[in-house]
Protein backbone atom coordinates (compact mmCIF):
# COMPACT_ATOMS: atom_id res chain seq x y z
CA UNK A 1 0.00 0.00 0.00
CA UNK A 2 1.66 3.73 -1.05
CA UNK A 3 2.17 6.07 2.28
CA UNK A 4 -0.94 7.37 2.51
CA UNK A 5 -0.10 9.51 5.44
CA UNK A 6 2.98 11.08 4.31
CA UNK A 7 1.56 12.12 0.39
CA UNK A 8 -1.64 13.97 2.92
CA UNK A 9 1.29 15.34 5.19
CA UNK A 10 3.03 17.11 1.98
CA UNK A 11 -0.28 17.75 0.36
CA UNK A 12 -1.31 19.83 4.13
CA UNK A 13 2.13 21.71 4.17
CA UNK A 14 1.38 22.50 0.78
CA UNK A 15 -2.31 23.63 0.61
CA UNK A 16 -3.92 26.77 1.82
CA UNK A 17 -5.29 26.66 5.11
CA UNK A 18 -8.69 27.01 3.89
CA UNK A 19 -8.21 23.89 1.52
CA UNK A 20 -6.73 21.55 4.06
CA UNK A 21 -9.89 19.36 4.11
CA UNK A 22 -9.72 19.44 0.52
CA UNK A 23 -6.31 18.55 0.20
CA UNK A 24 -6.60 15.21 2.07
CA UNK A 25 -9.63 14.46 0.64
CA UNK A 26 -7.59 14.70 -3.58
CA UNK A 27 -4.93 12.41 -1.99
CA UNK A 28 -7.15 9.98 -0.08
CA UNK A 29 -9.26 9.57 -3.17
CA UNK A 30 -7.02 8.67 -5.43
CA UNK A 31 -4.38 6.44 -2.78
CA UNK A 32 -7.10 4.71 -1.64
CA UNK A 33 -9.41 4.82 -4.15
CA UNK A 34 -12.15 6.20 -2.14
CA UNK A 35 -15.24 6.77 -3.64
CA UNK A 36 -16.00 9.75 -0.89
CA UNK A 37 -14.29 11.54 2.25
CA UNK A 38 -15.40 14.19 4.01
CA UNK A 39 -14.72 16.17 7.61
CA UNK A 40 -17.17 16.70 10.37
CA UNK A 41 -16.69 19.08 13.05
CA UNK A 42 -17.97 19.17 16.39
CA UNK A 43 -19.83 22.43 17.13
CA UNK A 44 -19.72 24.55 20.35
CA UNK A 45 -21.92 22.80 22.58
CA UNK A 46 -20.53 19.55 21.20
CA UNK A 47 -24.18 18.26 20.22
CA UNK A 48 -23.84 17.90 16.40
CA UNK A 49 -20.56 16.87 13.65
CA UNK A 50 -21.08 18.45 10.80
CA UNK A 51 -19.26 18.28 7.77
CA UNK A 52 -16.90 21.04 6.16
CA UNK A 53 -17.12 19.56 2.42
CA UNK A 54 -20.99 19.32 2.15
CA UNK A 55 -22.71 21.13 4.29
CA UNK A 56 -26.38 19.66 3.33
CA UNK A 57 -25.05 16.26 3.75
CA UNK A 58 -27.75 14.43 5.40
CA UNK A 59 -25.44 12.72 7.64
CA UNK A 60 -24.85 16.29 9.30
CA UNK A 61 -27.19 16.49 12.74
CA UNK A 62 -27.36 16.00 16.72
CA UNK A 63 -24.69 13.34 18.29
CA UNK A 64 -28.10 11.80 19.45
CA UNK A 65 -29.30 11.16 16.29
CA UNK A 66 -25.89 10.23 14.13
CA UNK A 67 -25.44 6.17 15.01
CA UNK A 68 -21.69 5.84 13.88
CA UNK A 69 -20.24 9.02 14.02
CA UNK A 70 -21.11 9.21 17.32
CA UNK A 71 -19.38 6.30 18.50
CA UNK A 72 -16.83 7.22 16.72
CA UNK A 73 -16.34 10.97 18.30
CA UNK A 74 -17.34 9.40 21.91
CA UNK A 75 -15.32 6.45 22.03
CA UNK A 76 -12.56 7.54 20.14
CA UNK A 77 -11.90 4.42 18.18
CA UNK A 78 -12.18 3.68 14.58
CA UNK A 79 -15.58 2.66 13.46
CA UNK A 80 -16.65 0.75 10.03
CA UNK A 81 -19.88 0.79 8.75
CA UNK A 82 -20.50 -1.69 5.98
CA UNK A 83 -22.92 -0.88 3.16
CA UNK A 84 -25.57 -2.74 1.52
CA UNK A 85 -23.66 -1.68 -2.01
CA UNK A 86 -20.33 -3.28 -0.61
CA UNK A 87 -18.93 -0.13 0.44
CA UNK A 88 -17.28 0.37 3.43
CA UNK A 89 -17.70 3.71 5.73
CA UNK A 90 -14.92 4.23 7.91
CA UNK A 91 -15.11 6.86 10.58
CA UNK A 92 -11.89 7.96 12.45
CA UNK A 93 -11.87 10.62 15.24
CA UNK A 94 -9.90 13.46 14.75
CA UNK A 95 -8.12 14.20 17.57
CA UNK A 96 -4.72 16.37 18.25
CA UNK A 97 -3.08 16.30 21.69
CA UNK A 98 -6.25 15.23 22.85
CA UNK A 99 -8.37 17.96 21.65
CA UNK A 100 -11.50 16.24 19.85
CA UNK A 101 -12.11 17.92 17.22
CA UNK A 102 -14.55 16.03 14.80
CA UNK A 103 -14.66 12.81 12.84
CA UNK A 104 -13.01 12.00 9.62
CA UNK A 105 -14.93 9.85 6.94
CA UNK A 106 -13.82 7.62 4.21
CA UNK A 107 -16.27 5.65 1.94
CA UNK A 108 -13.93 3.18 0.58
CA UNK A 109 -15.26 0.67 -2.86
CA UNK A 110 -14.72 -2.67 -1.23
CA UNK A 111 -14.46 -3.56 2.61
CA UNK A 112 -11.50 -2.04 4.75
CA UNK A 113 -8.47 -4.28 6.42
CA UNK A 114 -6.69 -3.52 9.08
CA UNK A 115 -4.08 -2.12 7.86
CA UNK A 116 -5.99 0.77 5.73
CA UNK A 117 -8.16 1.37 8.59
CA UNK A 118 -4.64 2.05 10.57
CA UNK A 119 -3.37 4.17 7.33
CA UNK A 120 -7.45 6.28 7.81
CA UNK A 121 -6.15 6.82 11.23
CA UNK A 122 -2.71 8.58 10.80
CA UNK A 123 -4.29 10.45 7.80
CA UNK A 124 -6.87 11.82 10.77
CA UNK A 125 -4.07 12.47 12.94
CA UNK A 126 -2.23 14.74 9.96
CA UNK A 127 -5.50 16.46 9.44
CA UNK A 128 -6.09 17.11 13.04
CA UNK A 129 -2.94 18.69 13.93
CA UNK A 130 -3.11 21.17 10.29
CA UNK A 131 -7.09 21.45 11.79
CA UNK A 132 -5.81 23.16 14.40
CA UNK A 133 -2.87 25.10 13.21
CA UNK A 134 -5.22 26.71 10.59
CA UNK A 135 -7.77 28.05 12.92
CA UNK A 136 -5.52 30.72 13.73
CA UNK A 137 -5.24 31.66 9.93
CA UNK A 138 -8.95 31.16 8.35
CA UNK A 139 -12.31 31.38 9.47
CA UNK A 140 -13.79 28.50 7.63
CA UNK A 141 -13.53 25.22 10.44
CA UNK A 142 -14.66 28.12 12.96
CA UNK A 143 -17.82 28.82 10.61
CA UNK A 144 -18.54 24.99 10.39
CA UNK A 145 -18.66 24.66 13.80
CA UNK A 146 -21.18 27.76 14.93
CA UNK A 147 -25.02 26.38 14.60
CA UNK A 148 -25.58 30.35 15.58
CA UNK A 149 -24.28 33.87 15.88
CA UNK A 150 -21.87 33.93 19.10
CA UNK A 151 -22.60 37.08 21.47
CA UNK A 152 -19.48 39.24 21.35
CA UNK A 153 -18.83 38.69 24.62
CA UNK A 154 -18.75 34.76 23.90
CA UNK A 155 -16.54 35.37 21.10
CA UNK A 156 -13.38 36.92 23.28
CA UNK A 157 -14.10 34.07 25.57
CA UNK A 158 -13.83 30.97 23.00
CA UNK A 159 -10.56 33.06 21.39
CA UNK A 160 -9.58 32.97 24.87
CA UNK A 161 -9.56 29.07 26.01
CA UNK A 162 -6.65 26.94 25.72
CA UNK A 163 -8.83 23.98 23.88
CA UNK A 164 -11.41 22.11 25.56
CA UNK A 165 -9.47 19.03 26.33
CA UNK A 166 -5.83 18.06 26.13
CA UNK A 167 -4.27 14.79 26.56
CA UNK A 168 -1.22 13.85 29.06
CA UNK A 169 0.47 10.38 29.53
CA UNK A 170 -0.55 11.20 33.37
CA UNK A 171 -3.97 12.76 32.83
CA UNK A 172 -6.94 13.63 30.75
CA UNK A 173 -8.08 17.19 30.85
CA UNK A 174 -11.59 18.67 29.70
CA UNK A 175 -13.57 21.53 29.86
CA UNK A 176 -16.96 22.86 28.75
CA UNK A 177 -18.61 27.01 28.48
CA UNK A 178 -22.46 27.71 28.95
CA UNK A 179 -24.39 28.92 27.32
CA UNK A 180 -21.64 28.25 24.50
CA UNK A 181 -22.76 31.08 22.44
CA UNK A 182 -23.70 33.61 24.72
CA UNK A 183 -21.02 32.88 27.60
CA UNK A 184 -19.81 36.12 29.82
CA UNK A 185 -17.35 35.86 32.24
CA UNK A 186 -16.74 32.30 33.06
CA UNK A 187 -13.39 30.45 31.65
CA UNK A 188 -10.97 27.97 32.59
CA UNK A 189 -7.64 28.24 31.43
CA UNK A 190 -4.30 25.48 31.21
CA UNK A 191 -0.84 24.79 30.38
CA UNK A 192 0.94 21.90 30.12
CA UNK A 193 5.16 22.39 30.66
CA UNK A 194 7.51 19.85 31.64
CA UNK A 195 6.37 17.75 34.79
CA UNK A 196 4.00 20.25 35.71
CA UNK A 197 0.08 20.59 35.20
CA UNK A 198 -1.41 24.38 35.53
CA UNK A 199 -4.96 25.12 35.62
CA UNK A 200 -7.41 28.10 36.43
CA UNK A 201 -11.34 28.25 36.68
CA UNK A 202 -12.54 31.57 36.57
CA UNK A 203 -16.13 32.42 38.18
CA UNK A 204 -16.71 35.95 36.39
CA UNK A 205 -18.69 38.70 37.85
CA UNK A 206 -20.92 40.65 35.56
CA UNK A 207 -22.47 40.05 32.26
CA UNK A 208 -22.06 40.85 28.63
CA UNK A 209 -18.95 42.86 27.22
CA UNK A 210 -17.76 43.92 30.60
CA UNK A 211 -17.54 40.50 32.22
CA UNK A 212 -15.65 39.04 29.04
CA UNK A 213 -13.06 42.45 29.33
CA UNK A 214 -12.71 41.70 32.75
CA UNK A 215 -11.99 38.13 32.49
CA UNK A 216 -9.75 38.44 29.31
CA UNK A 217 -7.52 41.26 31.80
CA UNK A 218 -7.18 38.55 34.19
CA UNK A 219 -6.35 35.00 32.59
CA UNK A 220 -3.69 37.14 30.61
CA UNK A 221 -2.25 38.76 33.45
CA UNK A 222 -2.32 35.28 35.08
CA UNK A 223 -0.66 34.20 31.71
CA UNK A 224 1.96 36.61 31.94
CA UNK A 225 3.47 35.33 35.42
CA UNK A 226 3.15 32.18 34.33
CA UNK A 227 4.95 32.62 30.94
CA UNK A 228 7.32 34.56 32.98
CA UNK A 229 8.13 31.65 34.96
CA UNK A 230 6.17 32.79 38.12
CA UNK A 231 4.34 30.20 40.17
CA UNK A 232 0.99 30.37 41.77
CA UNK A 233 1.50 32.82 43.82
CA UNK A 234 3.14 35.62 41.24
CA UNK A 235 0.21 34.82 38.84
CA UNK A 236 -2.52 35.50 41.41
CA UNK A 237 -1.06 38.31 42.98
CA UNK A 238 -0.11 39.90 39.62
CA UNK A 239 -3.71 39.34 38.52
CA UNK A 240 -4.84 40.66 41.64
CA UNK A 241 -2.67 43.73 41.60
CA UNK A 242 -3.58 44.66 37.69
CA UNK A 243 -7.37 44.19 38.21
CA UNK A 244 -7.71 46.26 41.43
CA UNK A 245 -5.59 48.99 40.41
CA UNK A 246 -7.60 49.27 36.89
CA UNK A 247 -11.10 49.12 38.56
CA UNK A 248 -9.70 50.42 42.11
CA UNK A 249 -11.70 47.24 43.74
CA UNK A 250 -14.72 47.86 42.29
CA UNK A 251 -14.47 44.45 40.41
CA UNK A 252 -12.98 41.50 41.42
CA UNK A 253 -13.01 37.59 40.01
CA UNK A 254 -13.16 34.64 42.10
CA UNK A 255 -10.61 32.19 41.02
CA UNK A 256 -9.09 28.99 41.50
CA UNK A 257 -5.55 28.23 40.62
CA UNK A 258 -4.11 24.48 40.37
CA UNK A 259 -0.95 23.38 39.68
CA UNK A 260 -0.58 19.40 39.26
CA UNK A 261 3.11 17.60 39.68
CA UNK A 262 2.32 15.21 36.43
CA UNK A 263 5.19 12.80 38.20
CA UNK A 264 3.72 13.00 41.64
CA UNK A 265 0.18 13.60 41.61
CA UNK A 266 0.54 16.63 44.27
CA UNK A 267 -1.36 19.22 43.74
CA UNK A 268 -0.98 23.18 45.12
CA UNK A 269 -3.93 25.26 44.96
CA UNK A 270 -4.75 29.10 45.47
CA UNK A 271 -8.22 29.89 46.51
CA UNK A 272 -9.15 33.22 45.31
CA UNK A 273 -12.76 32.95 46.88
CA UNK A 274 -13.11 30.31 43.88
CA UNK A 275 -15.12 27.92 42.34
CA UNK A 276 -15.79 24.65 43.56
CA UNK A 277 -13.78 21.41 43.87
CA UNK A 278 -14.98 18.25 44.28
CA UNK A 279 -12.85 14.51 43.50
CA UNK A 280 -14.54 11.58 42.73
CA UNK A 281 -12.80 8.44 44.30
CA UNK A 282 -14.69 5.23 43.34
CA UNK A 283 -18.34 5.76 44.06
CA UNK A 284 -17.65 8.74 46.39
CA UNK A 285 -18.06 12.36 45.94
CA UNK A 286 -16.14 14.59 48.03
CA UNK A 287 -16.13 18.46 47.97
CA UNK A 288 -12.16 19.53 48.79
CA UNK A 289 -12.19 21.86 51.07
CA UNK A 290 -9.58 24.75 50.67
CA UNK A 291 -9.15 27.86 52.66
CA UNK A 292 -10.37 30.37 51.24
CA UNK A 293 -8.78 33.62 50.53
CA UNK A 294 -9.66 37.15 48.98
CA UNK A 295 -11.11 37.11 44.99
CA UNK A 296 -8.66 38.62 42.67
CA UNK A 297 -8.72 42.62 42.51
CA UNK A 298 -10.76 43.15 46.14
CA UNK A 299 -7.80 45.32 47.50
CA UNK A 300 -4.30 46.42 46.60
CA UNK A 301 -1.63 44.19 47.20
CA UNK A 302 -2.98 41.18 48.50
CA UNK A 303 -0.78 38.21 49.32
CA UNK A 304 -1.92 34.64 48.65
CA UNK A 305 -0.87 31.28 49.94
CA UNK A 306 -0.54 27.52 48.62
CA UNK A 307 -2.24 24.80 49.80
CA UNK A 308 -1.62 21.00 49.01
CA UNK A 309 -3.17 17.77 48.42
CA UNK A 310 -2.64 14.92 46.59
CA UNK A 311 -4.72 12.64 43.80
CA UNK A 312 -4.28 8.90 43.47
CA UNK A 313 -4.89 6.94 40.47
CA UNK A 314 -7.94 6.76 39.73
CA UNK A 315 -8.84 9.82 41.20
CA UNK A 316 -11.25 12.39 39.37
CA UNK A 317 -11.86 16.14 39.83
CA UNK A 318 -14.23 18.43 39.29
CA UNK A 319 -14.17 21.89 39.47
CA UNK A 320 -17.64 23.93 38.62
CA UNK A 321 -18.44 27.57 38.45
CA UNK A 322 -21.27 29.18 40.79
CA UNK A 323 -23.39 29.27 37.82
CA UNK A 324 -23.49 25.30 38.21
CA UNK A 325 -23.07 24.90 41.86
CA UNK A 326 -25.80 27.31 43.06
CA UNK A 327 -28.35 27.07 40.71
CA UNK A 328 -31.54 27.27 41.66
CA UNK A 329 -33.90 27.20 38.42
CA UNK A 330 -37.48 27.06 39.55
CA UNK A 331 -36.82 27.73 43.85
CA UNK A 332 -35.46 23.79 43.78
CA UNK A 333 -32.68 23.45 46.38
CA UNK A 334 -29.19 24.12 44.66
CA UNK A 335 -28.25 22.07 42.13
CA UNK A 336 -24.85 21.48 43.94
CA UNK A 337 -26.48 20.15 47.01
CA UNK A 338 -27.67 16.38 46.10
CA UNK A 339 -28.20 16.50 42.28
CA UNK A 340 -24.76 17.21 40.99
CA UNK A 341 -23.14 14.60 43.17
CA UNK A 342 -25.49 11.67 41.06
CA UNK A 343 -24.76 13.00 37.96
CA UNK A 344 -20.74 13.30 38.51
CA UNK A 345 -21.12 9.37 39.95
CA UNK A 346 -22.88 8.87 36.82
CA UNK A 347 -19.81 9.56 34.95
CA UNK A 348 -17.50 6.93 36.10
CA UNK A 349 -17.37 4.89 33.42
CA UNK A 350 -16.79 7.88 30.83
CA UNK A 351 -13.49 9.45 29.80
CA UNK A 352 -13.36 13.32 31.46
CA UNK A 353 -14.06 14.23 27.68
CA UNK A 354 -17.36 12.63 27.71
CA UNK A 355 -17.67 13.78 31.64
CA UNK A 356 -18.09 17.46 31.18
CA UNK A 357 -20.99 17.16 28.64
CA UNK A 358 -22.64 14.45 31.09
CA UNK A 359 -22.80 17.55 33.97
CA UNK A 360 -23.69 19.80 32.04
CA UNK A 361 -26.56 18.12 30.32
CA UNK A 362 -28.40 17.01 33.73
CA UNK A 363 -27.66 20.99 34.55
CA UNK A 364 -29.55 21.65 31.29
CA UNK A 365 -32.33 19.28 32.52
CA UNK A 366 -32.41 20.33 36.62
CA UNK A 367 -33.21 23.70 34.27
CA UNK A 368 -36.11 21.80 32.69
CA UNK A 369 -34.04 22.33 29.20
CA UNK A 370 -34.89 26.03 29.83
CA UNK A 371 -31.96 29.14 29.37
CA UNK A 372 -28.93 29.17 32.08
CA UNK A 373 -29.83 32.05 34.22
CA UNK A 374 -25.87 32.45 34.85
CA UNK A 375 -22.27 31.18 32.80
CA UNK A 376 -21.69 27.52 34.04
CA UNK A 377 -18.17 25.94 33.47
CA UNK A 378 -17.13 22.40 34.11
CA UNK A 379 -13.49 21.37 34.02
CA UNK A 380 -12.96 17.94 34.85
CA UNK A 381 -9.43 16.43 36.08
CA UNK A 382 -9.13 12.12 35.75
CA UNK A 383 -5.59 11.79 36.89
CA UNK A 384 -3.71 8.44 35.78
CA UNK A 385 -0.63 8.97 37.17
CA UNK A 386 2.49 7.11 36.27
CA UNK A 387 4.63 4.83 38.01
CA UNK A 388 7.79 6.36 37.79
CA UNK A 389 9.90 8.67 35.78
CA UNK A 390 10.31 6.04 32.96
CA UNK A 391 7.31 5.52 32.15
CA UNK A 392 7.17 8.91 30.45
Amino acid sequence: MPDVPAAVSRALRAAPPDQLVEAADRVVRSRLAASRTDVFLADYRITGLWPVLDPDLPDAGFLACQGVAQRCFSSQQPVLDARDDGHCRVWVPLTAWGERLGVLLVELTGPADAQTVASIGEVADELAIALRAADRETDRYRRARRRERLSMAAEMQWDLLPGRSVRHHAFLLAGQLEPAYGVGGDHFDWSVDSDRLTVTVLNGTGTGMSAALLTTLTVNAMRNARRSGGGLVEQAELASDTIHYQHRGRRHVATLLLTVDTVTGRVRAVDAGSPHLLRVRGATVTPIELDRQLPLGMFAETRYDVQEFDLEPGDRLFVVSDGVYDAQPGGQEAYGERAMARSMRSTRLQPATEAVGTVMRELFAYHAEADLRDDAVVVCLDWVGVSDRGDR
